[in-house]
């Protein structure tokens, strides 16, 4: 379930006029311990059935303000009910739960921390029936502008896109966080404004855990780990795949068969399909597309990929263009065929996910403040809106309980 779904850069606050510039760049394209926080709780509107399902969703917003969200989602229907909002400091972007439901981590996505040009990263404990987050402690996150988080065993691991460097910070028994430790990227590209140093903006485990992968916009690469006593080790080989210059990979999503991956580009908006190497962690080209319609020529930055649960279709999230692109998936070669694009009924869609049954699409369109549903055609994979929205100042990461 998780932004560390999970990378991102959209309106970011800072202490500093310093920071409000570098962080104007970083949106245009994406503490030790803090004193504990008094616990948030709400009241449920709708209580958790078999056609419901909890979704938590993390946003941007002021450090005093509420900034984390859950909802009941209505599976059959699309209907999204509030339940809780909780306050978790300044841009609490992307989200993890861990495999028991009890502790939630965030990635507090500023540029300065404590003194330091960095963003933080928050571990809460999640309260009886869901009602309230408690924060544990808050570690430095040690790179500026932490734009993606998930968790590998009792490991968090961080994209920094500021910082263009990723961390791995140990859980400790009690669900609190130890410091964390640093891999710096290198490289550049050749889109000046966006790839003028490395800027982390992934960073997530392999399905059988063997290795973890990051993306570096700036360097146009995809850097592969392995995790070992709670730190990050450069795997042999360190470059997992090198994307065309000037492309800007930005998120990567795998096949439930652990034998394919498509890989997102944010500055030229194409799909590439991979073969995954997993005795290696390498990949290898398939084939890629666009993620935008041919006459479309405005300003466009894709967010998101996710594959659905059955294996057979894949989505991605066009900013500019506000739109999903959906495509089929060819079994036995991880071909992809066009299927569809369609309006997100919101402006600049960042995170979506879909629901645990494979029946509704939930997007966060980050400039309109609204999470909108749509129905999926399990056959087909076309996406239908069902008419239902929430209102969420600018929401971005959606994680599903």
């Amino acid at each position: 379930m998780i932004k560390l779904p999970n990378l991102i850069r959209q309106k970011l606050v800072s202490r500093t006029a310093l920071g409000l510039t570098i962080f104007s760049l970083a949106l245009a394209g994406c503490n030790t311990s803090g004193e504990q926080q008094e616990t948030a709780t709400a009241t449920t509107s709708e209580p958790e059935t078999m056609n419901t399902a909890l979704v938590y969703v993390g946003t941007y917003a002021d450090p005093d303000a509420e900034s984390i969200f859950l909802y009941s989602l209505n599976s059959e229907t699309g209907e999204l009910t509030r339940v809780s909002g909780f306050k978790a400091g300044a841009n609490p972007s992307y989200l993890a739960l861990d495999n028991t439901g009890k502790h939630l981590y965030a990635v507090n996505e500023t540029t300065e921390y404590e003194g330091e040009q960095s963003g933080a990263v928050s571990a809460f404990t999640v309260g009886e029936e869901n009602k309230s987050l408690t924060l544990l402690n808050k570690i430095s996150s040690k790179g500026g502008a932490p734009c993606y988080i998930s968790l590998f065993d009792n490991t968090v691991l961080v994209a920094n896109y500021m910082g263009g460097n990723v961390v791995a910070l140990p859980v400790l028994e009690d669900g609190k966080l130890g410091e964390a430790t640093s891999v710096q990227h290198k490289g550049t590209g050749l889109n000046k404004q966006r790839q003028e140093a490395p800027h982390a903006h992934y960073i997530a485990p392999s399905p059988d855990g063997k290795y973890s992968f990051a993306i570096d916009l700036g360097a146009d690469k995809v850097f592969g780990y392995k995790v070992e006593n709670g730190k990050l080790v450069k795997n042999d080989p360190f470059v997992a795949y090198a994307s065309e210059a000037g492309s800007g990979p930005r998120h990567l999503a795998f096949h439930p068969n652990g034998e394919y991956a498509f890989l997102l580009h944010e500055l030229n908006s194409t799909m590439t399909a991979l073969a995954y190497d997993a005795a290696k962690g390498t990949f290898t080209e398939i084939q890629t597309l666009p993620t935008l319609p041919a006459d479309f020529k405005e300003n466009n930055q894709p967010a998101a990929v996710k594959v659905s649960p059955d294996g057979k279709f894949l989505y991605g999230s066009n900013r500019g263009h506000n739109s999903i692109v959906v495509y089929a998936i060819e079994e036995g070669t991880g071909k992809l065929t066009l299927v569809q694009h369609v309006s997100t009924g919101g402006d600049w869609p960042r995170d979506f996910t879909i629901d645990p049954t494979g029946n509704v699409l939930l997007i966060a369109n980050e400039r309109s403040n609204n999470i909108t549903t749509f129905k999926v055609d399990k056959a087909t994979g076309k996406l239908t809106a069902t008419g239902h929205e929430a209102q969420v100042h600018k929401p971005v990461n959606l994680v599903f309980k």
